[in-house]
């Protein structure tokens, strides 16, 4: 079996793994309430979205949240644009690209900094404020602008629950017993097209919100290991661009659902 570290090296990202062992950053247990300074990459969780990604052969990434997996994405894709090619006829316009979104600068300041030139291409970079929202009269937090793309993945790690401003009825999650409660994945539901992945790092009552919320016919597994929520949109084709892009593209390496993830 190959390991974490094998599969890290084979994408070239010697950089993560060594960072790994920097014990000046901190680890994850309380990563949600602790946004004061960076963590250390968690090995297993990124091998997992690789091994996600390069299986099911994904093509436009959505990020909430930029961190290690930005540049573990773009090593991704890289690897992908290599044995895929060219996308011209499955009408996929943002080929081969990850946007990440945060609503910090200095994150995505330090996220780009770790991005080597020959990977650079496959990221762009967005900041936008987040804001409390009335969403469907519950409330929730919003990204003020969101990427104009159509992703086919996509990752929910941000964002925190305090760099949020406005409130509702005097609500807001900055507070300590609050959780992040993100709505943008539901506003643009209807625009996703099928087999669609999103995958949830944490977050349990972000993902239950959206679970309950969703209304497409969305298959959902959690992994307890890995304390990642998973979702797939399970539905037939638009049409021939969409029935050809899940056979000759997500399924060159087989067929997979979400039990494989």
């Amino acid at each position: 079996m190959t390991t974490q570290i094998e599969v890290l090296t084979s994408l070239g990202l010697e950089s993560i793994i060594k960072a790994s062992k920097v014990e000046e950053l901190g680890n994850n247990v309380n990563s949600v309430l602790d946004q004061t300074s960076p963590h250390r990459p968690e090995l297993d969780d990124l091998v997992s979205l690789h091994n996600i990604i390069y299986k099911t052969s994904r093509t436009t990434l959505l990020e909430f949240g930029c961190g290690w997996s930005s540049l573990l994405f773009a090593a991704s894709l890289r690897l992908l644009e290599g044995e895929i090619g060219v996308l011209d006829s499955y009408r996929r316009n943002n080929p081969y690209e990850c946007h990440s979104l945060d609503n910090d600068e200095k994150y995505i300041k330090m996220a780009s900094s770790r991005i080597d030139s020959d990977l650079k291409k496959y990221v762009n970079f967005h900041f936008s404020e987040v804001n409390m929202v009335d969403w469907n009269g519950r409330i929730a937090t919003a990204y003020k602008a969101l990427p104009l793309i159509s992703p086919d993945f996509i990752y929910l790690d941000g964002p925190g629950q305090f760099n949020v401003g406005g409130e509702i009825n005097a609500w807001s999650t900055r507070h300590k017993d609050m959780m992040p409660m993100v709505c943008d994945v539901l506003k643009i539901e209807h625009f996703l097209t099928p087999k669609t992945i999103i995958v949830v790092d944490g977050r349990a009552a972000n993902a239950r919100f959206m679970k309950c919320n969703l209304q497409r016919n969305w298959q959902y597994k959690y992994c307890s290991r890995r304390d990642q929520h998973f979702f797939v949109l399970e539905e037939p084709p638009l049409g021939k661009h969409s029935e050809n892009i899940i056979n000759e593209v997500y399924f060159r390496n087989g067929k997979w659902d979400i039990g494989d993830l």
